[in-house]
């Protein structure tokens, strides 16, 4: 079986899950898949070839047209995808990862006669605050987006909760849908500590830290966390991941709201404002007391699944597919999130919320028994439920399944 798959992200370009799940996806199937080629097409300069797996960036050296600034990345996408479309000579599944891809796996289709098969990482009506960079380009995404659903041959949802969500937005049948869950490289992603990292980072070791780690954007709820701190238990510190804003707008309220916070607080506030390595991420999940994950939609969460990886306890919004990785209580704890609308993601009480993640943070903090089990619990969970070869395994036997039919 020949397969390819079509990601806007791909190491080193990785920003979000979707990237991570592509690169964890793509070595998993190149294993077993050995007779056949996987060939990947993403957005860069990549040229790889490891055995079986091969790897090439689309990077167009022209630039299209557009009437408005924000609608250049969208341009983009389309060249890149109409170049994707032209620089594969065959397959038999094509199987793409967010809408960046889809116009390619749409060609591709009818082009090569290939299954066309999505992974569901996010669903674009449920993204409203990207009106904030795409401007009207928002509007063709969503487009994109929609036109692919209705022509992939099958959709792989991360979560029971994005199921739920494919069939209601875009009609697609439940039976054309197969759940297969995220996952985590568990020989990397482990128990770590590094008290050099911490040092880098002017950590105090000897005072518990809260940990974020994410981009800067509405989605991951990063604000809310930043508003909650005022009522984290003192002589606490607070450690924020957190670089790449979606707009200036969003960096400098970002900006804003942590100074705020430190003239609210007397606990510490950490803000290392860039991607850190793997090595230093796996550092800090390893050696902080809780990881906060107070995102306002999230399909999945592979952010969630590293940090229990590293006995870390998890306090996150009970959205979209978090409630199927943590077990309230066992691995850590959900915070109740009423959103606004079913079209506004935000808090219906922004205030209540923030002073739940708080609460449910303390609870862990003022019990440092219950913080180790929690941990323990949370990496038992992890090694049980999301191994990246079962993962590829599952998505192996989906393709046999559709290029059967």
């Amino acid at each position: 079986m020949r397969i390819a798959i079509l990601s806007n992200e791909y190491p080193p370009n990785i920003y979000g899950g979707a990237g991570v799940h592509v690169s964890y996806l793509t070595r998993e199937l190149a294993k077993l898949n050995r007779e056949n080629p996987v060939k990947v097409l993403c957005f860069g300069s990549q040229k790889e070839q490891q055995n079986n797996l091969t790897v090439e960036g689309i990077e167009p050296d022209i630039q299209l047209p557009f009437q408005d600034n924000r609608h250049r990345k969208f341009m983009d996408t389309l060249l890149r995808d109409i170049m994707m479309a032209g620089s594969l000579s065959g397959a038999d599944i094509v199987h793409c990862h967010t809408w960046y891809s889809h116009l390619a796996g749409c060609l591709l289709k009818q082009l090569l006669g290939a299954r066309l098969v999505l992974t569901t990482h996010s669903l674009e009506p449920h993204r409203p605050w990207k009106v904030e960079q795409l401007g009207t380009a928002y509007n063709a995404s969503t487009w994109v987006e929609r036109t692919a659903y209705e022509n992939a041959d099958g959709v792989i949802a991360v979560s029971n909760a994005m199921r739920e969500d494919v069939h209601h937005l875009y009609g697609v049948p439940l039976a054309n849908i197969r759940v297969i869950y995220n996952g985590v490289d568990q020989n990397e992603y482990k128990y770590s500590p590094n008290p050099a990292v911490l040092a880098a980072y002017k950590v105090n070791p000897d005072k518990p830290f809260v940990l974020f780690v994410g981009r800067i954007t509405r989605q991951k709820g990063i604000i809310h966390l930043v508003n909650a701190i005022k009522y984290i238990r003192p002589d606490t510190q607070v450690v924020l991941c957190a670089g790449a804003p979606d707009t200036d707008a969003i960096g400098q309220e970002m900006a804003d709201k942590v100074e705020q916070a430190r003239t609210e607080s007397e606990n510490d506030i950490i803000w290392i404002s860039k991607i850190l390595p793997k090595e230093e991420l796996i550092a800090f999940y390893s050696q902080a007391a809780v990881f906060v994950c107070p995102s306002v939609y999230e399909p999945f969460g592979i952010i969630n699944l590293e940090a229990m990886a590293c006995d870390t306890p998890v306090v996150a919004s009970a959205v979209g597919g978090i409630p199927e990785i943590i077990v309230n209580n066992q691995t850590g704890y959900l915070v109740p999130f009423t959103p606004i609308s079913a079209s506004d993601f935000e808090p219906r009480d922004s205030d209540r919320f923030a002073r739940d993640l708080a609460a449910h943070v303390n609870i862990i903090l003022d019990d440092p028994a219950k913080m180790r089990a929690l941990g323990a619990a949370s990496r038992q969970r992890v090694e049980q439920y999301f191994s990246w070869t079962s993962i590829a395994r599952q998505t192996l036997d989906f393709y046999q399944e559709l290029a059967q039919v």
